[in-house]
């Protein structure tokens, strides 16, 4: 198992997550 591909696959999800929470505060205010 390469671990560059899991923390890779990992920053991205969370990135794409914290990109979804910000525009969801965005459209609260």
């Amino acid at each position: 198992m390469n671990t560059f591909i899991i923390i890779g696959v990992f920053l991205v999800v969370s990135l794409l997550f914290y990109l979804i929470y910000a525009l969801l505060n965005a459209e609260d205010f």
